[in-house]
């Protein structure tokens, strides 16, 4: 278990951590520093349990707002891949029709052929 002193508003902490999180508790620890002293500076000398406490509340708005358009984002994402889906489905549809007009006029057009063959009898050059 790793163990990192950080500092806060002045005041040293010691925390455990999982090891190899030290830099990242250190990272947090410092944007916590950071955001009370933003808010030290906006609304003046509060104390610091209040200035803690909006600072929490501050970053639990942010992670509330960062969910909300995580599931937006989820929404849209299968939304999109549905309309992915149709649009192959539709797609495989149009092909398999081109396909199938294509094989349909190519079948007239060899009958066609067998049938001016027969009518010009053996004196013309066949066709197709």
């Amino acid at each position: 278990m790793g163990q990192v002193s950080v500092t806060i508003s002045g005041r040293q902490y010691r925390m455990s951590c999982e090891d190899g999180q030290e830099s990242h508790l250190l990272g947090l620890a410092q944007e916590v520093d950071r955001r009370i002293q933003e808010l030290r500076d906006r609304v003046g000398e509060v104390g610091d349990t209040r200035l803690a406490l909006m600072a929490a509340i501050t970053v639990l708005d942010e992670l509330g707002e960062a969910t909300q358009k995580i599931e937006r984002l989820e929404r849209d994402a299968a939304v999109a891949a549905d309309a992915r889906a149709a649009a192959a489905e539709r797609a495989r549809a149009t092909e398999a029709a081109i396909v199938a007009a294509f094989n349909a006029a190519a079948e007239r057009i060899e009958q066609a052929a067998r049938s001016l063959n027969q009518n010009l009898g053996g004196d013309a050059v066949a066709l197709g």
